[in-house]
């Protein structure tokens, strides 16, 4: 981990020591998009600077994607949901450039571009149709917000290497839009090519199909999850538990291995 705290120490207050630099991590710039409406941008970018990367925030409107390494679509409410979540942030410019990137058969410094889309930032890449299937609105028809127990079944994506599969990690879940659904043949290609990434345990949370909390497209640089693996990545600011054994109160810091990841994914392709 980044910071100079183990993972079951708890700070009193925030942990403002500086963490140590690795010069390989650093030199991978990871942009994290803002929209009209964004509320996780900033613990999107504290996520990637924790976890060793050079974070580039990118503007909705803009259409110049900063020579990034990977991109972070992260969640809030784009556009109040208005019309349908994700649906107007879909449109915007730097979603344009983003989506040209990701299906493209190379990019600057990556090939293709990784994308990761978080809550909102999911809803936006299905509408995107970066990846398969449509969030709708929880089966209880409540916001919902708790600790959330995943699984990895997918650890091939750029996202999820550090993971090994099987591996189940805390994180926190907050939505309203958050049940994925999709049809019977792409449930069914999902399931056989192997691109649920994320599953619920436990507990399905809002009524997602097959328990599925995250996916990936077929060349695996494309992940999109429903929870906040950004909400969990120092001592003191995550949840009460962790995949990884016993925490303090507050100590969990699973998600922290998502940015790592394609940290380290993208330094040993150079």
């Amino acid at each position: 981990m980044a910071e100079s705290l183990a993972p079951t120490e708890v700070p009193l207050v925030g942990d403002f020591s500086t963490a140590p630099t690795n010069s390989a991590l650093a030199d991978v710039r990871v942009g994290v998009i803002t929209f009209p409406g964004t509320l996780d941008d900033r613990d999107a970018v504290r996520a990637v600077t924790l976890a060793g990367g050079t974070a580039v925030p990118l503007w909705y409107n803009d259409t110049d994607l900063q020579n990034v390494d990977a991109v972070v679509v992260p969640g809030g409410f784009s556009y109040g949901d208005y019309l349908r979540a994700g649906a107007i942030a879909a449109k915007a410019p730097m979603m344009e450039k983003v989506a040209k990137a990701a299906s493209a058969s190379s990019t600057s410094g990556s090939s293709p571009l990784p994308v990761l889309g978080i809550c909102n930032g999911f809803q936006i890449l299905t509408e995107t149709h970066l990846l398969p299937g449509s969030m709708i609105k929880n089966d209880h028809r409540k916001f919902i917000c708790r600790d959330q127990v995943l699984r990895i079944d997918n650890n091939e994506t750029f996202w999820t290497s550090d993971f090994e599969k099987g591996q189940q990690i805390v994180v926190p879940l907050k939505n309203q839009d958050g049940q994925y659904v999709a049809d019977a043949h792409t449930l069914e290609a999902l399931e056989a090519e192997g691109r649920v990434v994320f599953r619920y345990v436990g507990v399905n949370p809002n009524g997602s199909r097959n328990d599925i909390a995250g996916i990936t497209n077929e060349r695996g640089n494309v992940v999109g999850l429903m929870p906040h693996p950004e909400h969990a990545v120092e001592p003191g600011f995550g949840p009460d538990s962790s995949g990884f054994g016993d925490v303090a109160l507050r100590g969990g810091a699973d998600g922290l291995g998502v940015f790592t990841s394609v940290l380290n994914q993208l330094v040993s392709a150079r």
